[in-house]
């Protein structure tokens, strides 16, 4: 049985609206950055926060996403570079398969290593197909998983690769330019993605202006996930999260 927070996303879809999330790296935050961002994130009316990376290489996710949800009721939802990122105190997991790749590790192999943990864990638990799209400079993601991405310009395969996510029953589809993209994920891309499935799409990577957040959303994307310029830049929160709300209010007018 599908939980809330999946519930929700499906909303947006059906709806034609947008959200914002919020992504934070456990390697790049410590405990006590956590109640200011929450803050921040409260005020700008954020949606989700989502918690991962490729690399978890400091211990200090469990306490990061405590502090946080002390300070607010946003859900947190885990976004895990590897089975090791699994933690009871989030709210959702994202369960990634990299569908875009290759790497037989990364769309099944994993998984069997982390299902012990997912299953005890209590998360609500949201079957991802995750697609890495050429963003113009080598990620962790492609260079970990020994995968080449879906070239930025190449919209029709990127709809086959979130076709093949939807019949194999995956509840959403992510389709991210990585981390520190200079070319995020086009509207052409989006808009050819998210017209032909049904799922709620999720779009990341080299997103940096509230101009780029309102171009996205209008394209069809479903949830923004904003991490790098928001770590140089916190106070972008509420600009980017109130873009969100403006492509989602000229929608419905």
């Amino acid at each position: 049985m599908k939980g809330k927070i999946y519930r929700d996303l499906c909303s947006l879809k059906q709806s034609g609206k947008s959200g914002f999330a919020v992504l934070v790296d456990p390697d790049k935050v410590a405990p006590s950055e956590m109640p200011y961002l929450a803050q921040l994130c409260n005020d700008a009316q954020v949606d989700f926060l989502l918690f991962g990376g490729s690399l978890v290489v400091d211990h200090q996710m469990n306490a990061c996403i405590q502090r946080f949800k002390a300070e607010s009721d946003i859900p947190v939802i885990l976004f895990p570079g590897s089975p090791a990122q699994v933690t009871p105190y989030a709210d959702a997991l994202l369960y990634l398969s990299l569908i875009s790749g290759r790497n037989p590790e990364l769309l099944v192999g994993q998984h069997v290593v982390s299902a012990p943990a997912v299953k005890a864990s209590g998360l609500e638990v949201i079957s991802t197909g995750y697609m890495v799209i050429d963003g113009g400079v080598p990620t962790t993601v492609s260079y970990m998983s020994h995968s080449a991405p879906i070239p930025a310009n190449k919209p029709d395969i990127a709809l086959c690769t979130a076709w093949a996510g939807e019949l194999q029953g995956k509840h959403i589809i992510y389709m991210d330019a990585g981390s520190g993209a200079r070319i995020p994920v086009s509207e052409e891309m989006i808009h050819k993605v998210s017209s032909h499935i049904d799922l709620p799409l999720f779009v990341g990577g080299g997103i940096q202006t509230p101009e780029k957040v309102y171009a996205n959303c209008k394209a069809g994307a479903n949830i923004i996930v904003v991490g790098n310029a928001i770590e140089r830049d916190p106070m972008l929160i509420k600009e980017l999260a109130q873009a969100t709300k403006e492509a989602t209010v000229s929608s419905i007018i």
